[in-house]
């Protein structure tokens, strides 16, 4: 059985009262969570869903995304996760451009939702508390639609940082592979608890998430929003073994470290961002548990490299290709460069997108040669190991030179009152662009923003330093905690300074 829905079964038939998911004190077993998926596969088929029929799924962490999403699958629709803050102009382009048919909405969120829907032509169905009855009263689906590999199973859309966000095309095949590879990878199983601490409609937390969770019949626990003591809290209480986060949340974390027991994990994996070095030092000192980092992509189901626990683990790197993926860095010309030289990394394998859903020219000018151009700049050393040095788009070019924002934030992150940092380029009439950061200090810590400009100034290329440094409370974060660099807000003065 190729549809993805078929773990679900198999986690069953293995164990079926083992609990599945958890909410606080809300326990779902794996045989609740097959019944009410068949259920929902019920309510769309009484609805007309033919397979390959899209569904928005705009639901925060809790079990009933879960409940959707396979139901959704089971019944052969296709998955179009939606991020719970759009709005109302949003939703109507999230329903509209994959064409779906049905959204199902948390009720807190509804109104975007239906004004999307109605914009688009779908059904709007609200999840609340009386969404039990309406399942009560639905016959269920209780077989698997047979869906083939190359079937469309999840529509996810990218972030669009610069124009209309793009849908992934993600087939069965794409993420049966890519959760098998994850739980081979991490040695998941039913005794495991991993920490669903990562938004379920990102790529992130649905394949290493709730996907691998299930596939290996393990407890994934939930959080609908993250927050740093309350993960702390449920570490200690469900004894979790996986903690799966964003470089942010790792850092969060530290905070509260000395408070709470965490020595039931066994391993952290963080993604979604470059981790800094001394954030993984500071994090591993203070729990004695081991970060794993990995790479990947919405267009590449995600996982595309990772630091395996049985290899060397090099701090800074994204490890090496996982199984049955290739990696390369090629220049302009789609040339592979030399060890330690800078390129863009592209990939193929069993994990690469069908391609852009209704976007044939972008689909093929992501997949130029047959290998998904990444837009992340990286280079590998003599061990095959990648290291991501930044985005493309990220890179800044001051008077000629290339300057990496990611190699300036490490610096930064190395500052001991430093807690957040992002390195930004700002428009320069001379050189171009000239190199600005922003930085959040530590909770009373002291710094100032000459001291911290001096301090790279003294460890980089006199082209690198940020000439422009300014402290904020908080750098702007998407869901799931990323630091969204086109967000950031330049003083005034800094402005007026660069347009000199």
């Amino acid at each position: 059985m190729t549809n993805l829905a078929a773990n679900l079964s198999e986690a069953v038939q293995r164990d079926a009262d083992r609990i599945a998911l958890r909410v606080d004190e809300t326990e779902v077993p794996y045989s609740a969570l097959d019944a009410a998926s068949a259920r929902v596969a019920g309510l769309l088929v009484e609805r007309g869903l033919q397979p390959g029929d899209r569904v928005g799924v705009m639901l925060p962490n809790v079990p009933y995304f879960a409940i959707v999403y396979y139901g959704v699958l089971r019944a052969g629709g296709t998955v179009v996760p939606m991020n719970v803050l759009l709005k109302e102009r949003e939703t109507a382009f999230y329903l509209s451009d994959p064409q779906a048919k049905v959204v199902f909405a948390w009720h807190d969120f509804a109104a975007a939702a239906q004004h999307g829907a109605t914009e688009s032509g779908a059904e709007c169905i609200v999840v609340a508390p009386d969404f039990e009855e309406l399942l009560a009263g639905t016959q269920p689906v209780t077989e698997v639609a047979d869906r083939s590999d190359d079937d469309t199973a999840v529509v996810l859309y990218t972030s669009g940082t610069t124009g209309s966000p793009k849908g992934a095309e993600l087939t069965h095949g794409n993420l049966r592979r890519n959760v098998e590879v994850v739980v081979d990878m991490l040695a998941l199983s039913s005794s495991d608890v991993i920490l669903g601490a990562l938004p379920l409609f990102h790529s992130f937390g649905q394949t290493c998430g709730l996907s691998a969770a299930i596939a290996s019949g393990a407890c994934l626990t939930l959080i609908p929003r993250f927050d740093p003591g309350k993960a702390l809290e449920i570490i200690e209480r469900d004894e979790v073994t996986v903690f799966e986060g964003v470089p942010t949340m790792f850092a969060a974390m530290l905070q509260g470290a000395q408070d709470r027991d965490a020595t039931s994990l066994r391993l952290c994996v963080s993604g979604g961002a470059a981790m800094p070095v001394e954030v993984m030092r500071a994090f591993e000192d203070a729990f004695g548990c081991k970060i794993l980092e990995g790479y990947g992509l919405s267009e590449t189901s995600p996982v595309s490299s990772f630091n395996h626990p049985d290899r060397e683990r090099k701090p800074g790197s994204i490890g090496t290709p996982v199984a049955g993926v290739e990696m390369k860095v090629v220049d302009e010309h789609d040339n592979e460069v030399p060890a330690g030289e800078v390129g863009e990394i592209v990939i193929r394998g069993h994990n690469v997108m069908k391609g852009y859903l209704n976007r044939p020219e972008a689909t093929a000018e992501a997949m130029g040669g047959g290998w998904f151009h990444t837009g992340d700049m990286a280079k590998v050393d003599e061990d095959g190991y990648f290291f991501i040095v930044d985005r493309k788009k990220d890179m800044i070019i001051r008077g000629g030179y290339n300057v990496y924002p990611r190699e300036i934030e490490e610096v930064l992150y190395e500052h001991p009152a430093v807690r957040e940092a992002a390195v930004i380029g700002v428009p320069h009439p001379e050189l171009g662009e000239e190199v600005a950061a922003a930085v959040a200090l530590k909770p009373g810590a002291d710094a100032s923003e000459d001291e911290l400009r001096e301090h790279v100034k003294a460890q980089v290329a006199a082209y690198k330093y940020p000439r422009h440094v300014w402290l904020v409370d908080e750098l702007p974060k998407g869901p799931t905690g990323k630091i969204l660099k086109r967000d950031i807000q330049v003083p005034a003065d800094v402005s007026t300074a660069t347009a000199q």
